[in-house]
């Protein structure tokens, strides 16, 4: 039977095989770890798709591939196995296994019962860790593949000359190939957030003591931008070829810092069918899967239209590159107390109010200033003139 490159999420077209779990001639049982693939999308494991006995690897790990290549044969059960892989040596001559301790001697859980993947047992096993030792940084504290590289990490050069790992690399890729692509115009508008906040202090402490987490400025946003891409479509689209494919739903990418190592953007499907509440929800959640490492190639597919949340440190105005083949993206950012000039029964007033920055690059090929400018107008007019206290009730 062929292994070949899986079909890791509807717009992944190639893969780079990082590790294999197996050596030619191993025996293999379905479903267990064979081998694990990186993309510009995600990492992930992949399991082997029968029993057998891995007879021939024909693509060594590190080797960039297209889909559907054959990456190595397993035969059948019944077949000899190959020679074992030599043990390695320690400069003094002495033999040394590849792992340090039996990996069915890695607990599947750690001591306070959260799960442990099969990437992080393998990880404990090779280098013979204790996972009580271990901090885990995932969702509810679980140990993720990250928490045990960092601790495996020798201590930084004096130089500070730190490589750059997948993601980043791919990252980097991926920025300057969309900066090679689109023509990127930015534009930015200011926003009164005062019914925003209102609408937070009104419900912002029943919702913490329901929900256990903060209601924050971004699904105010999330929602206000499905609301207004009705009326601006154009921005709701992806370049294909010399056309412009208008999307019907609104598939929200949501930019989420991972640290150092980079970003990645889950996406929201249908998120204009969503009231603020389930934006929140939904926000959170990708947000607690990309960082815990348990979101797939899916999640990370099929985006429509992004959204990058700086503001939460503050930043006055952020320009976002385009995440490609769509033609807009939306920076947040941060809120500050100011005075403005506000319109009352009286006449005009100086008040103090909550007043942000909201910046959109957009795609000078699909769409023009004056459309994106309008559209910037209808997000700031739905933000600060919707009745969010009803919203939330």
């Amino acid at each position: 039977m062929d292994v070949v490159m899986p079909q890791l999420g509807e717009t992944v077209t190639e893969g780079t095989v990082t590790a294999w779990h197996k050596a030619a001639g191993d025996s293999v049982k379905a479903d267990e770890t064979l081998f694990e693939v990186s993309t510009d999308k995600v990492d992930t494991e992949v399991p082997a798709p029968a029993d057998g006995v891995l007879s021939e690897i024909l693509v060594e790990a590190g080797t960039t591939v297209p889909v559907g290549t054959r990456l190595a044969v397993i035969g059948g059960a019944g077949e000899t196995a190959g020679a074992p892989e030599p043990a390695a040596t320690v400069p003094d001559g002495t033999a040394v296994t590849s792992r340090s301790i039996p990996l069915d001697s890695v607990p599947r859980r750690d001591s306070a019962g959260r799960p442990l993947s099969p990437a992080v047992r393998r990880l404990i096993a090779e280098h013979g860790l204790d996972p009580a030792a271990i901090s885990g940084t995932g969702r509810d504290g679980r140990i993720t593949r990250q928490d045990v590289e960092a601790l495996l990490a020798p201590e930084p050069a004096e130089s500070d000359l730190v490589p750059l790992g997948r993601m980043r690399k791919q990252i980097a890729e991926h920025m300057v190939r969309s900066k090679a692509t689109s023509p990127h115009v930015l534009q930015a508008v200011e926003v009164d957030f005062h019914a925003v906040e209102r609408a937070r202090g009104l419900h912002g402490e029943a919702w913490k003591a329901t929900e256990g987490f903060s209601l924050s400025y971004l699904p105010f946003v999330a929602y206000a931008a499905c609301r207004a891409i009705p009326d601006f479509p154009h921005v709701n689209a992806s370049i294909e070829g010399e056309a412009l494919r208008v999307h019907r739903g609104v598939h929200l990418g949501i930019a989420v810092d991972l640290g150092p190592g980079g970003l990645m953007a889950p996406v929201i499907r249908d998120a204009q069918e969503m009231d603020v509440a389930g934006l929140a929800r939904a926000v959170r959640g990708a947000a607690a899967a990309a960082r815990d490492g348990s979101i797939g190639p899916d999640d990370l597919a099929g985006g429509t239209y992004t959204i990058s949340n700086s503001g939460t440190f503050g930043t006055l105005i952020t320009a976002p590159i385009i995440n490609q083949p769509q033609v807009a993206i939306l920076s947040t950012d941060g809120v500050r107390r100011k005075p403005a000039v506000v319109e009352t029964g009286a006449g005009d007033a100086i008040a103090v109010r909550p007043i942000g920055i909201l910046a959109q690059s957009f795609d000078h090929r699909a769409i023009d200033g004056a459309y994106s400018a309008g559209f910037l107008a209808r997000l700031r007019e739905i933000l600060e003139g919707t009745d969010w206290d009803a919203a939330l009730a």
